[in-house]
């Protein structure tokens, strides 16, 4: 199931929105390719939180304190 920016997986929901965008276009890419679902959340994940790291931005949203 190929993902959007306002439809993506449950364990991407904590990345910042740019991060999380690269993900979704990297996990799409790598389904395209016939991976497992699993496997590309994985790695898409992984290499758009290393794309976000070259880049200087910020990875995840930030809790509220409770």
């Amino acid at each position: 199931m190929p993902w959007t920016k306002k439809e993506y997986p449950a364990s991407m929901k904590n990345l910042m929105a740019p991060v999380r965008n690269k993900a979704v276009e990297i996990a799409n890419a790598l389904l395209r390719d016939g991976r497992e679902e699993g496997s590309a959340i994985a790695i898409a994940t992984s290499q758009a939180e290393e794309w976000a790291q070259k880049r200087g931005m910020k990875l995840r949203k930030t809790r509220a304190a409770a």
